[in-house]
């Protein structure tokens, strides 16, 4: 009994959520746990998150594939909710990040003002970086149930080729520092690369070229999350 009145609860709670929040606007301005019953299944939010303005050339496969479409009805409630917890737990434990929910997602932005910095040119994980990313390793483990997409990028400063080059060997430096030095299963990540060709700042400024010089992780819920909510949810 206690099952169907569960189960009865979050489907109405979902189709409420529909019915409130239907229109464009509405939609917008739910919180995240609301919008994993609404929205539906398409990615692209999140993949404009990380990507920026434009969608780059290279990197080392579809982007869509690894973050997956959005889980809708009751299940896209539990899992919104678990989502939101561990955005808020990175909030507290690294207040320098830019943490964003976008979809069943979390985008983390690391640049040069906020935790994560690389020499000019350089690519190695230096010690004030590693204090931010032992942090986040952190709540990763605490929250095992995601993947995790590194992607990086650069500025406009230098040879197209050479910036291609430098993002996939910060990308994946943070990447290896998560899996050889904290532990995590290397399963979970999926690592990226745009070079100069994603901006989300203006170049022509120093301002902007900071904020270019970034490397995004885009967590998402895995399968065994999204089983285990269809489960509870009863879908």
């Amino acid at each position: 009994m206690k099952t169907f009145l569960k189960k009865l609860t979050l489907i109405s709670f979902a189709i409420a959520l529909v019915i409130s929040f239907g229109s464009c606007e509405a939609t917008r301005n739910a919180n995240n746990k609301q919008k994993g019953a609404v929205i539906g299944a398409t990615g692209g939010a999140i993949l404009g998150a990380i990507i920026g303005n434009n969608v780059g050339k290279g990197g080392n496969g579809e982007l869509g594939a690894v973050i997956g479409g959005v889980v809708g009805g009751g299940a896209g409630v539990l899992i919104g909710d678990k989502m939101d917890k561990q955005a808020q737990k990175i909030e507290t434990e690294i207040p320098g990040a830019q943490v964003e929910r976008v979809d069943d997602g979390i985008v983390v932005t690391f640049d040069e003002n906020s935790g994560v910095y690389f020499d000019t040119a350089k690519y190695n994980i230096n010690s004030a970086s590693q204090a931010t990313l032992d942090k986040l390793a952190n709540v990763l483990k605490e929250y095992p149930d995601t993947d995790v997409l590194v992607v990086g990028h650069t500025d406009s400063v230098g040879a197209d080729e050479s910036n291609m080059t430098l993002s996939k060997n910060r990308a994946q430096a943070v990447t290896n520092y998560l899996v050889t030095t904290k532990g995590l299963s290397s399963g979970r990540f999926t690592t990226n690369w745009y070079g100069e060709s994603a901006p989300v700042a203006d170049n022509s400024t120093a301002e902007g070229r900071a904020k270019n010089r970034r490397v995004n992780l885009a967590i998402v819920p895995n399968e065994k999350m999204k089983q285990e909510a269809q489960q509870q949810a009863g879908e």
